[in-house]
């Protein structure tokens, strides 16, 4: 082959994908970062001659982002079913990047929570959108890996912001009271990099057949799936469509469908189950945690880079594993570790009370803790996410089910200051230990195992459980009667 032939050789399906992957989760990369960065930005804009912040004020600055998350994530998508999932993340990508330069030049405290509560948008927005776009172009065999390189992306980010954070304030522009500023303008990057990114990669096949756009999705297809594989897909894609060809867009009355409600529950319940661990009240407010365990501030910085270097390490193993275990299983020995985990947190809180050992023992645990947590639950979570609602439902039940996830979020970040001074460390890990006792059985009884399933057979799973109790329920009945 000489070198005008390689030249002209089209890129390989599997790589391909690759490139999709990598410009995509670009959108959890922003996630990330832009929920790290305000752990060391927000101290500096609090000071005076900055945005002088009070202790209510920091409070709508930090919760700001996650409180448009939570709609963000509703209206993304909603908008991603009726516009195409690769035209909303470029837009999302417009909104990450001006809603940044927004931030980074706010002026005073209330232009700063509403310029992060549209930034919380473009999160929210992203947190479903990405996920729900690498799912439908994913292979079966390789959608654990896509889906949960975005998480990777997340913790990435996080750990980036946090590393960035502590690398500006105390060797580039160590003194200057508006680092915070050069903190939150990084963001501007990626954000670039996302919006050429998705007009370099195609719209979801899924998508564009469900739209009647058949030649197009045949033509993805047959760029990202070997040639007999792309026409099966199609021809299976096509039989689902057809199916759902009669009924109307996805609205909040196709609840009234037993089946569809009872995915929506089950996808609400997972969206839950991730937050109610505490994850973000140690990713937001890990400083403070472990300051108040008995660290001095600048070890509790230092700390916090730990905490966030675990979280990148957990999440790396968690997506190599999850592809060749029970994604079922897989979350819920994640979440009895967790349980583990917050309750000795609680027990090393009370017990080593004023003892040089325990910030150290709450350290290890907090590590412990993100462990289990980054490398089993998150990962897993996003991706039942992805996998559970069908194609006609799945941008409005992931919409839902991430709104309910952002809210809860929302209500933890609010509330963790206050639970930390009212009812001090150990109580306060103690309640999310008996929370996460809840998560488990409701795992343990509603969750389905969703790996080596396509979306199509997931979905007529549910039809089919629907349409037998529906049977048995009819029997019982006409039995009653009799």
């Amino acid at each position: 082959m000489n070198k005008r032939e390689r030249k002209q050789r089209p890129i390989s399906s599997n790589n391909y994908l690759t490139i999709i992957m990598i410009f995509s989760t670009f959108g959890g990369l922003l996630f990330g970062y832009d929920t790290g960065v305000i752990n060391g930005a927000l101290p500096f804009m609090a000071k005076p001659g900055q945005l002088d912040l009070n202790a209510f004020t920091e409070g709508l600055v930090a919760s700001s982002l996650v409180l448009g998350a939570a709609f963000g994530a509703v209206f993304g998508g909603l908008l991603s079913d009726q516009f195409g999932r690769r035209r909303i993340i470029r837009y999302l990508a417009a909104l990450f990047f001006v809603a940044t330069i927004a931030c980074t030049l706010a002026p005073t405290a209330m232009i700063m929570v509403f310029s992060r509560f549209f930034l919380g948008l473009a999160v929210g927005g992203a947190s479903v959108t990405v996920q729900t776009y690498l799912s439908e172009v994913a292979p079966v065999e390789r959608r654990s890996r896509m889906v949960t390189q975005n998480e990777l992306m997340l913790v990435t980010g996080q750990f980036l912001a946090y590393t960035l954070n502590a690398l500006l304030a105390t060797v580039l522009l160590t003194g200057n009271d508006a680092v915070w500023r050069y903190m939150l303008a990084i963001a501007a990057i990626p954000a670039i990099v996302l919006w050429i990114g998705m007009r370099i990669v195609p719209e979801s096949p899924r998508w564009l057949i469900h739209k009647r756009k058949m030649s197009e999705g045949l033509h993805v297809l047959q760029q990202i799936r070997e040639p007999k594989r792309a026409e099966m897909e199609f021809d299976s894609i096509k039989t689902s469509v057809k199916r759902t060809s009669n009924t109307n867009k996805a609205t909040f009355k196709d609840l009234n469908i037993p089946w569809v409600r009872r995915i929506v529950f089950i996808g609400i319940g997972v969206a839950v189950l991730q937050q109610i661990t505490g994850v973000n009240a140690i990713m937001y407010y890990g400083t403070t945690i472990l300051r108040d365990a008995g660290f001095s501030t600048n070890a509790a910085l230092v700390s916090n880079i730990a905490n966030g270097a675990i979280a990148v390490i957990a999440t790396g193993i968690g997506v190599y594993i999850l592809g060749k275990v029970s994604h079922r299983k897989m979350l819920m020995v994640g979440q009895v570790g967790v349980i583990a985990s917050l309750l000795l947190i609680g027990m090393a809180s009370m017990l080593l009370q004023g003892s040089p050992a325990q910030p150290y023992v709450v350290l290890a645990l907090t590590v412990s803790f993100l462990a289990f947590m980054q490398g089993a639950i998150s990962p897993t979570t996003w991706l039942m996410l992805s996998e559970i609602f069908p194609l006609r439902v799945r941008g409005m039940g992931m919409g839902v089910s991430v709104f309910f996830n952002w809210m809860t979020n929302f209500m933890i970040t609010f509330a963790f200051p206050a639970a930390l001074n009212y009812l001090g460390l150990a109580i306060t890990f103690f309640v999310f230990a008996a929370l996460n006792i809840i998560a488990l059985l409701f795992a343990k009884k509603y969750l389905p195992e969703t790996r080596g399933r396509s979306l199509e057979d997931l979905e007529n799973s549910f039809r089919a459980r629907s349409n037998k109790n529906h049977n048995i329920s009819a029997a019982s009945g006409a039995e009653y009667i009799r």
